[in-house]
């Protein structure tokens, strides 16, 4: 949330906004560069949303400027007024007050033009039943609010990107797209949307990046939770769910995208989540790093007290038809292409929803309670903090957290870790051990409770 300000002037108009809404609207309009010549200072709204405000401080001449926006037909918040070198932070504030209070702004027309994923296809039988959640039911107004600002700004490539957000075989793996879409833009990365396949060309740097993004699809029926015991889990870890991830990233490496030309020479990697089981995501972390270098590890406690670290060689999978599938994946033939795989457990609705809701967007009569287990940062430690909080404009997740990159150590062409910030998780391998750059805040995985009044419950 924005912090309290001392304004000295009478605003008519203009209405101080959260810094969090702000960024929401504006998240892929402000191009990534602006950050390293000015500093934005306070938002504001015209009270409907149809103009936005902004003030920034001029890093080079220290003085400021001011800027109005409102939607252009596409629903894109866009520059309408610009007014630079404004000597003092008050004067910015009397012209934004005045320009949001006159009738010479220029409003765009909002009612067609847009990219519309909420539109009627006449699809009934085929809707995902989360779509329709996320369509009709309050829980989800503030993803609601988020997923269609998001909307307006992405370039549908293959002309089926509105269907398959809303059906049973495309839901997941869009959601998982617009949450990268988000993520990327949020490390300041710029896209290039030229070629439809990988899903996401970027750059930032003057350099480039491909991503395919891929998902270990449903393997149960919708909306029946399965819940295991800890000893099914721990037993499904062991194999099963290593192997989904296998064949998952295997069917995308059968593509071969880095023989494309605006891929060749150009880091590569793979961006992957988890939506085999309801909720499996909360629990099929530790399976992906054990595929991927091929190690466990096992741990116990000297008779200091300290924490001694083992590494223990995994051999192979098998599959139901007994055929063995070694793992390490970084060390198996062809993936020196793959320059690091992208793994999230936080690439759902739930993340939309709290990030809306800090936003203050949808609905006031839901509460959001967040409850995760997050990295302890104790050398010592053996288990991970347990947080839970209540989500609202004090909190500050990011797009970035919980998003982690696993390095390949025999890369053709290796990520530079500085492509991405410290809200980023990172893993590297050398001598049978993970070294792990880890953020701040890194949560292995979270559940978001929706708490409704009884009386919207009902009336659904």
């Amino acid at each position: 949330m924005i912090r309290a300000v001392a304004i000295s002037v009478i605003m008519k108009t203009a209405v101080l906004i959260n810094k969090k809404l702000f960024d929401i609207f504006l998240l892929f309009t402000r191009e990534p560069f602006v950050e390293y010549f000015t500093k934005e200072l306070e938002f504001y709204s015209n009270g409907n949303g149809g103009l936005l405000g902004l003030i920034s401080l001029d890093l080079t001449d220290n003085d400021y400027y001011g800027c109005i926006l409102s939607r252009d037909d596409s629903k894109q918040y866009r520059a309408e007024v610009i007014k630079a070198s404004i000597p003092t932070i008050e004067e910015a504030r009397l012209w934004i007050d005045e320009k949001m209070s006159s009738n010479s702004i220029v409003f765009h027309d909002n009612k067609h033009g847009f990219f519309d994923l909420f539109q009627d296809l006449n699809n009934k039988n085929q809707l995902h039943p989360n779509y329709i959640l996320l369509k009709e039911h309050i829980s989800l107004s503030s993803a609601k609010e988020v997923t269609k600002e998001i909307s307006y700004h992405y370039k549908d490539i293959d002309g089926n990107f509105i269907d398959q957000f809303q059906s049973k075989n495309g839901f997941d793996s869009r959601v998982w797209e617009l949450f990268l879409f988000c993520f990327f833009r949020e490390q300041f990365f710029s896209f290039k949307r030229n070629f439809n396949a990988p899903d996401y060309m970027i750059e930032k740097f003057n350099r480039e990046i491909a991503i395919e993004a891929v998902i270990v699809s449903r393997k149960t029926e919708l909306g029946v939770t399965n819940m295991s015991s800890l000893e099914e889990i721990q037993e499904k870890l062991n194999n099963e769910v290593p192997l989904l991830f296998g064949n998952a990233l295997f069917d995308k490496m059968k593509k071969k995208y880095w023989e494309k030309e605006h891929v060749k020479g150009k880091p590569f990697m793979i961006a992957i989540a988890d939506f085999h089981d309801t909720m499996s995501m909360t629990w099929t972390f530790t399976a992906l790093s054990d595929y991927l270098y091929g190690y466990k590890y096992d741990h116990s406690f000297d008779e200091k007290g300290k924490l001694v670290v083992k590494p223990v060689k995994i051999g192979n999978y098998v599959k139901e038809n007994g055929t063995a599938i070694p793992s390490g994946f970084f060390f198996l033939p062809d993936t020196e292409n793959v320059s690091a795989i992208i793994f999230s457990s936080c690439g759902t609705l739930s993340k939309f929803n709290r990030m809306g809701k800090q936003a203050d967007l949808g609905s006031q009569k839901v509460t959001l309670v967040r409850m995760g287990a997050f990295y302890n940062h104790d050398p010592n430690a053996n288990k991970p903090n347990l947080i839970s909080y209540q989500v609202d404009q004090s909190s500050n997740e990011t797009w970035s957290e919980g998003i982690i990159v696993f390095h390949n150590p025999k890369a053709k062409y290796p990520l530079n870790p500085a492509m991405f910030d410290d809200r980023v998780a990172q893993c590297f391998f050398e001598d049978e051990f993970i070294y792990s750059k880890m953020p701040k805040y890194f949560p292995y995985s979270s559940i978001t409770k929706n708490l409704i009044p009884k009386e919207e419950n009902n009336s659904m």
